[in-house]
């Protein structure tokens, strides 16, 4: 139940949101060619890396588009044309994500483990990518339908009336807030990424134990997880609910932002364990560092906000 100015805003923030962190990945892409590793990688891997930075620059180039066509050929207005245009250019701009996701996990999971090993890993990061990006979309959009029609038809109908604010300005800031949210994880995680690429061809990794090679490839896998969940929301509201504000997109924009911290905190531990293990030596440090960190994410991302959440509920 969204105006069209707010429908608009949402649209360019969530294309704001992808961007920044394609950005930094796109560099870390670019970054890897000059790495000492890199020329150590089969042909094949080294023409796949080039291929990922090519998926990467499509996607920037179909995520900035919207900007220059706001400013080009809307002049800046706040329009359905350019609600429509965003809408479908984000849902393009996915695809190459996608693909690039898997192609960057088979490259590292090769390197360590082997190509077959690595294609699967690769084949399962595309998959996992494309089924929260578009097919849990296609199959919500069709059940979803005539309830994002009955929002629009009721959007409408109360712009033509004039304002009405109280609820539905209480539903437009709780969902400006959660994708508000998504985007401080986003850059961070979507940069963390890229360093975990990048250090699978340094000359300091070929020398870590097999065990914190592992360790270090199942943290990327879980920071890549990381990713591809809050990146959902946007997708989720550009394909499922068509932009339009409605309660069920905060329940599961909120659902999707909770759960994108559990396998962030768990890649990070991990990779906590990589670095202290290669400084100490000791495998006995490197577990009770991982762990005390771990705890931490723990207690102030799910036990405090929990806690207070139940004290809360039993006041009321």
């Amino acid at each position: 139940m969204a105006k069209l100015k707010d429908k608009v805003k949402n649209a360019l923030d969530e294309a704001r949101m992808l961007v920044l962190g394609a950005q930094v990945l796109v560099g870390f892409q670019f970054r890897s060619v000059f790495e000492q590793g890199f020329d150590k990688l089969p042909l094949p891997s080294q023409l796949l890396k080039l291929l990922g930075l090519g998926l990467l620059l499509l996607a920037v180039a179909l995520i900035i588009s919207p900007a220059a066509y706001h400013r080009l050929v809307e002049r800046g207005e706040d329009t359905h044309e350019v609600h429509r245009y965003t809408t479908k250019l984000m849902a393009w701009a996915l695809l190459p994500f996608c693909f690039g996701i898997g192609i960057d996990l088979y490259v590292a999971v090769q390197k360590v483990v082997g190509w077959k090993t690595g294609a699967a890993a690769g084949a399962f990061g595309t998959l996992t990518a494309a089924f929260f990006w578009y097919g849990l979309e296609f199959y919500m959009r069709r059940e979803r339908a005539e309830e994002v029609e009955a929002a629009k038809g009721r959007s409408e109908m109360s712009e033509a009336q004039g304002e009405k604010p109280d609820e539905k300005e209480r539903l437009s800031n709780k969902i400006n807030h959660v994708l508000t949210e998504c985007r401080v994880v986003l850059p961070g995680s979507q940069a963390l990424l890229g360093f975990q690429f990048i250090s699978v061809l340094t000359e300091s990794f070929d020398k870590l134990p097999p065990l914190s090679k592992y360790i270090h490839l199942a943290s990327l896998g879980l920071n890549a997880l990381t990713i591809v969940l809050l990146i959902t929301p946007a997708a989720y509201h550009r394909l499922v609910e068509r932009g339009e504000e409605t309660e069920h997109f905060h329940r599961f924009a909120s659902k999707v932002l909770v759960a994108a911290l559990v396998p962030l905190a768990l890649g990070l531990a991990g990779d906590i364990y990589v670095v202290v293990q290669k400084v100490s030596d000791s495998q006995l440090v490197s577990v009770v560092a991982a762990l005390v960190v771990l705890a931490i994410f723990w207690e102030l991302w799910f036990g405090l906000t929990l806690y207070r959440r139940t004290q809360r509920l039993y006041a009321d």
